[in-house]
């Protein structure tokens, strides 16, 4: 296939829990990742620690993530695993590309994203309209600055 843009390598992956403080001191206590900030979203139901591994461009981001909310929708922490995501070097090329071929995205479109990306999400599933899905797995495409596309690109 002659794609018109890159995935170039994982970004982050966000796991999601009750008790963010419970996944806090396993990741950050217990295996040592940095702690560079939080966030919270009321639209997405999220209130998460954003937690790091490694530096520069191939840096990637531990989203450790909790419900506002449990009893609202989305819910982050089912599936524990919440969603991957992957850095991509021209997410609107990427997002024309594969609605064309059939991609389900899930409402929103693209948005600025915690990390202060651009990003967008792939349905875990298919439907009539768009039978193309993350086949079961909530996947983040991430557009990647211009440092990560020249490092991974």
């Amino acid at each position: 296939m002659n794609r018109p843009f890159r995935i170039l390598g994982l970004q982050q992956i966000a796991i999601g829990g009750p008790d963010r403080m419970k996944l806090r001191h396993l990741w950050v206590d217990v295996f040592g990742l940095g702690l560079e900030g939080d966030f919270t979203s009321e639209r997405e139901n999220v209130v998460e620690d954003i937690a790091v591994l490694g530096t520069g461009p191939t840096r990637v981001e531990v989203d450790l993530m909790q419900p506002l909310d449990p009893s609202k929708k989305p819910r982050v922490d089912e599936p524990a695993l919440n969603h991957v995501g992957l850095w991509v070097d021209d997410l609107p090329k990427a997002v024309e590309w594969m609605s064309a071929q059939g991609m389900r995205f899930t409402p929103g479109g693209i948005r600025r994203g915690a990390a202060g990306f651009d990003i967008v999400f792939i349905h875990p599933k298919g439907n009539e309209q768009f039978p193309l899905c993350g086949e079961g797995v909530l996947i983040e495409l991430v557009q990647a600055p211009p440092e990560v596309v020249a490092a991974l690109g």
